[in-house]
């Protein structure tokens, strides 16, 4: 129900109350037909189920079967191995998913514990979950609004819906009815709603929801419906493992099968087929993507970015859009002055937020402010001392107390080097007349030299109409000065004006209808007006020119007013003076067709709720787009748990946004997105080099098998042995791949397309090459050494050397997909450097080493064997230098 358009005669009668309140009697009624003021209550985490949903994926039932027949094979060494990948695994995303589950949780800590209400006519302090539809409630400064509530009374009020909204500036409010339709919670001002902040003044007003009914309460029910998006890293790896899968066990029976037909029996066979079977099963993938994401997000942290989901690491490298808040993210959240005119003359102000450094210019040059600026620096003198804030500094930062707006007013008054304590001295104040939004005015009663001053600040339209000259006594040209109200308006600037009169000496106090009828009949002297903007952060700017480069679409989403965001979307880059800004009132006409054609060209959204941002997130993965959305408040957390990557402001932003997002930016700063973006695509990058090398060797592996059975050789390694490359092979190598730095121009590439798979189709068609190389070489290498007359351990210890060799060889090639090997330094990944060395002394003692000749039935290998296998295995690098130089050329 919009209870904003309705009039408080028939709320009061809808809801059964009055101004006394309501009885105590009629509050235990309504408590059994409403229910307790809070949100329901979340089931208990079924841990067991959590624990047993990371086995549901099918490189996991390859990885256990795997495990299983390393078992038969009596092969406890690796059995081991996989069995403990297994776990790790699942300990990993059990930890993962139990906290996801607890993201709920986290409203509750928003919640008020007590509330003033008026029951049987006398005020009471109560528990919040007490209040009931019909209870009057007492709001002043410093609480949290308890629950939906209607205004019936205000002074003064003012209300920070920042989480709701979005919106930078607290909402004045009233209590008056609106007519208009489908407002969004911005511009219901005379609504005050369940989890914001009474910022200053107080009020009175009837529930009309509570617990899940509020606002509130429907944004806990949207993060508890809102399904959690498997990543896209997730879905590639599940569609690649059934592949594998597939591919493993049709080649494995293949095998036993060709086996038999040529008269092998039947126990060699299917030893011979399972032990080719775990050669070709990428058993190491699931700990390497592990081991790889988990180097990502090291890096990400150390780029003020932190995850809380390992996933989200290569998520963000694949983003193709970016759905960001404007306030604190792009900007600073700082209002600050920027234009200030005196009548005359337009002056630039420089620097930002609420440090007081800048200097202040006319035509690009600097103003001497001690020279003959006089208007100027009353316009400053009034916005510093018509004030009721304060600047403050703390641990080397500028804080504000008190309202943004007169925060930016100080600042640029101490730009132009008043001091605030000199100039409240010399301006002794006498009395105020506060800020009211119906007056539209502030106003203070100063005492100088003798004399009585009235300095007011307030709305350009109010304020102008009330001046009759200007500071030099000049008629003052209202049209002029409008235009120039008009053209700061246009840039998405809040723009304020600034008047004095001088007032009897025995003056004591002042009133409105002083200042607007016997005061303003001889006419306020105007002396200018600052203009002021939350303005966009510099290194935003740059990051959103970065993710264009990168084919990344920037899209803002925003509380605030459509002429500000369009303003500041220009700025940023975002959008241009004929880009479309679609503001909430727009979306609520649209249907979802129409939305979802929308969403492919607007860049901009204005006054928008947290449905609508919802909206416009699923309308852009329904297009197969991959989304990253930022927020900070309660209102985003639907949104940050629907899409494919949520990211919360670890600085402003709330513990309900944090609980619902995959990441957490630090420092609440755009430009950290973007620098995480170029780590997520690191981490794909490194987890393809990985399935690189280990792809193109298990087939390989059953190739030469199936190539020695087919052929009536005698099969070239021993089960045991293909589990001794395995283990020789793609332990520390695989693993050193994860830690590979990044490729130059990897931030400058285009999205990867949402639909491609881990495996692209340069890398298919080069693990077709390589396997075919490979089990080439190891069969002439094999062969060789039958012909010249040796024994078939001594070949078969040939051909698991040769084996071994390319898989080194290999594993230099997979660190770059196109960049040629002898342009990549050896030493900038020395894990990989190490982790070669390593499995050399490993292999030699695997040749020469009495236990293990006995254990692997293997016999030393001659000089010329050893020529002839480092000249075959070297083959795999021509080859693929050859194919990237190809493949260069055709870029």
């Amino acid at each position: 129900m919009h209870w904003y358009q309705i009039n408080l005669k028939e709320i009061y009668q809808r809801l059964n109350t009055s101004e006394r309140g309501l009885t105590s009697e009629e509050v235990k009624r309504r408590l059994e037909k409403y229910g307790a003021n809070k949100l329901a209550e979340e089931k208990d985490i079924n841990k067991l189920k959590i624990f047993l949903h990371q086995f549901a994926s099918p490189l996991i039932y390859i990885l256990i079967i795997a495990g299983a027949i390393t078992l038969v094979l009596k092969e406890y060494i690796d059995s081991g191995v996989i069995f403990a990948v297994v776990i790790l695994n699942a300990v990993i995303g059990y930890i993962q998913e139990y906290k996801a589950e607890q993201s709920v949780r986290a409203l509750k800590k928003m919640l008020v514990p007590k509330a003033k209400v008026l029951r049987d006519g006398i005020e009471k302090e109560v528990n919040s979950e007490e209040l009931v539809p019909g209870d009057i409630v007492l709001l002043y400064s410093g609480i949290r609004v308890p629950a939906d509530i209607r205004l019936v009374h205000t002074v003064e009020l003012k209300i920070d819906e920042s989480i709701l909204t979005g919106e930078s500036l607290p909402v004045e409010k009233h209590h008056h009815t609106i007519k208009d339709e489908n407002l969004t919670y911005g511009d219901q001002k005379n609504m005050a709603f369940m989890g914001t902040i009474v910022v200053s003044g107080r009020a009175k007003g009837i529930v009309v929801e509570t617990g899940m009914n509020t606002v509130f309460g429907k944004i806990a029910k949207g993060i508890r419906e809102a399904e959690a998006v498997k990543a896209p890293l997730q879905d590639k790896i599940q569609k690649f493992a059934n592949l594998v899968g597939i591919f493993v066990v049709v080649a494995s029976v293949l095998l036993f099968v060709m086996g038999l037909i040529i008269g092998e029996g039947i126990k060699e066979m299917f030893m011979t087929a399972v032990a080719a079977a775990v050669a070709a099963i990428p058993e190491g993938l699931p700990m390497v993507v592990t081991v790889t994401l988990a180097v990502g997000v090291i890096r990400m942290a150390k780029r003020n970015a932190i995850v809380r989901r390992l996933h989200a690491v290569e998520t963000l490298g694949s983003t193709t859009v970016i759905c960001t808040d404007k306030t604190g993210t792009l900007t600073k959240n700082e209002m600050t002055v920027k234009l200030i005119y005196d009548g005359k003359k337009i002056y630039e102000v420089e620097g930002s937020g609420y440090e007081p450094k800048g200097r202040i210019l006319h035509n690009g040059l600097e103003v001497d402010l001690k020279k003959d600026y006089e208007a100027l620096i009353e316009t400053l003198r009034i916005g510093l001392l018509c004030n009721e804030s304060n600047i403050y500094e703390e641990d080397g930062e500028f804080k504000l107390e008190g309202d943004p707006t007169e925060g930016a007013l100080i600042v640029s008054a101490l730009k132009a080097g008043l001091n605030k304590a000199e100039e409240e001295k010399r301006y002794e104040l006498i009395e105020t007349i506060p800020f009211e939004s119906e007056r539209g005015y502030m106003a203070t009663l100063h005492k100088h030299r003798g004399e009585k001053l009235v300095f007011i600040k307030g709305a350009p339209e109010k304020i102008v109409d009330l001046c009759r000259k200007n500071f030099w006594g000049e008629e003052l040209n209202k049209k002029e000065i409008h235009s120039i109200i008009n053209r700061f308006a246009k840039e998405g600037m809040r723009v304020l004006a600034f008047a004095y009169v001088k007032v009897p000496k025995e003056t004591e106090e002042i009133s409105c209808k002083e200042i607007e009828q016997c005061y303003a009949a001889e006419g306020l002297v105007f002396t200018g007006l600052q203009a002021m903007i939350d303005p966009p952060r510099p290194e935003a700017i740059e990051a959103i020119k970065g993710c264009k480069k990168a084919g990344i679409r920037v899209v803002m989403i925003t509380g605030d007013h459509a002429v500000t965001a369009k303003a500041i979307g220009n700025m940023l880059g975002i959008g241009d003076e004929k880009s479309e800004v679609l503001t909430g009132k727009d979306l609520e006409k649209m249907t979802d067709e129409e939305l979802f054609e929308k969403v492919k060209r607007v860049n901009i959204f204005a006054r928008v709720s947290p449905e609508h941002k919802l909206k416009i997130v699923k309308q852009l993965m329904a297009q197969g787009q991959i989304v990253a959305v930022t927020g900070d408040g309660v209102n985003d957390a639907p949104a940050l748990k629907a899409a494919h990557i949520g990211i919360a402001m670890g600085k402003s932003g709330t513990d309900v946004a944090k609980e619902a997002s995959d990441m957490v930016l630090t420092d609440d700063n755009f430009a950290s997105i973007f620098n995480a973006v170029k780590e997520g695509r690191v981490v794909f990058d490194n987890i393809r080099k990985v399935v690189f090398f280990l792809i193109p060797t298990g087939l390989a592996s059953i190739l030469s098998i199936i190539g020695a059975v087919v052929t009536g050789l005698p099969i070239p390694y021993f089960p045991a042995q293909i589990l001794w490359i395995n283990l020789v092979t793609n332990g520390l190598q695989v693993i050193s791949l994860a830690f590979e730095p990044g490729e130059k121009g990897v931030i400058e590439r285009s999205p990867r397309p949402p639909e491609e798979g881990i495996m692209s189709r340069l890398m298919i068609e080069r693990t077709i090459i390589v396997g075919f190389l490979i089990s080439l070489g190891v069969a002439y290498t094999f062969m060789k050494a039958l012909e010249q007359g040796e024994s078939l351990e001594t070949a078969r210890t040939v051909a698991v050397t040769t084996m071994v060799f390319f898989q080194f060889f290999q594993a230099w090639n997979s660190r770059s997909e196109y960049e040629s090997i002898f342009r990549i330094n050896p030493f900038s990944n020395m894990f990989l450097f190490l982790s070669l060395i390593v499995a050399t002394l490993a292999q030699i003692a695997f040749i020469y080493l009495p236990a293990l000749q006995w254990v692997f039935r293997t016999k030393p290998i001659s000089a010329e064997d050893w020529q002839n296998i480092i000249l075959i295995a070297l083959s795999v690098i021509v080859v693929v230098e050859i194919d990237k130089w190809l493949r260069r050329k055709r870029r």
